[in-house]
């Protein structure tokens, strides 16, 4: 019961959706620019560097400070520790991507996984980041560098699993393996549009202006 509840409570906290705040705030609704999506790349894109960045990190602390949160609550318990913090942390996706107020039309939830990525491990971070950099440097496709984050999130954990957070072999190890994978591929699905337009070289790069 206790894990729907999280579920729950993330969910309305990511229904803070900071991309539509500020896009109201500029008197312009920025799901009606650019991609279409409320997120901090479409922010990026649409309203320059500062906006998006202004975006990004209130959809990356809506996540890593609720997952902290839930963290220190269970720090008694390690291993539960971990499986409750990931359900807060998928309830805040689920919330961003898909805010009931806005006809479920939200963002695509890279930011708001960074925060959990962070509240899990520093090490799982740092390599996303790093690898999230080369990529768009070298490609300079975001999208790209997000969907790379979303596997080496599932592959990691699921390695690190074995090593550390207090786990053994039994159930709970397995519901933290499914839950950083249901994590991960929530986002590589809300980049399916990207992958089609990847695939054909149609995807729009960093830096490229955008019409209404």
């Amino acid at each position: 019961m206790l894990r729907i509840w999280l579920l729950i409570i993330g969910y309305f906290i990511g229904n803070i959706e900071t991309g539509y705040i500020f896009g109201k705030l500029n008197k312009m609704d920025i799901r009606n620019y650019g991609s279409g999506n409320a997120g901090a790349t479409n922010t990026l894109r649409v309203l320059g560097a500062k906006a998006g960045l202004v975006v990004f990190l209130g959809d990356f602390c809506k996540s890593l400070i609720p997952c902290l949160v839930v963290r220190f609550i269970f720090r008694d318990n390690v291993s539960l520790s971990y499986i409750y913090m990931l359900y807060i942390g998928l309830g805040v996706v689920l919330g961003h991507n898909f805010p009931f107020y806005l006809g479920f039309k939200g963002g695509k939830g890279v930011a708001s996984t960074a925060g959990i990525i962070l509240a899990l491990d520093i090490r799982i971070a740092l390599v996303c980041l790093i690898v999230f950099i080369i990529t768009v440097a070298i490609t300079r496709y975001v999208s790209l560098g997000s969907i790379f984050v979303m596997i080496i999130l599932i592959g990691m954990s699921h390695f690190l699993v074995r090593f550390s957070y207090g786990f053994g072999d039994g159930q709970s190890s397995m519901e933290f393996r499914l839950l950083t994978a249901a994590i991960g591929v929530l986002s590589i699905f809300m980049h399916r549009a990207n992958i089609k337009r990847l695939l054909s070289g149609t995807e729009n790069k960093i830096g490229k202006k955008v019409e209404k």
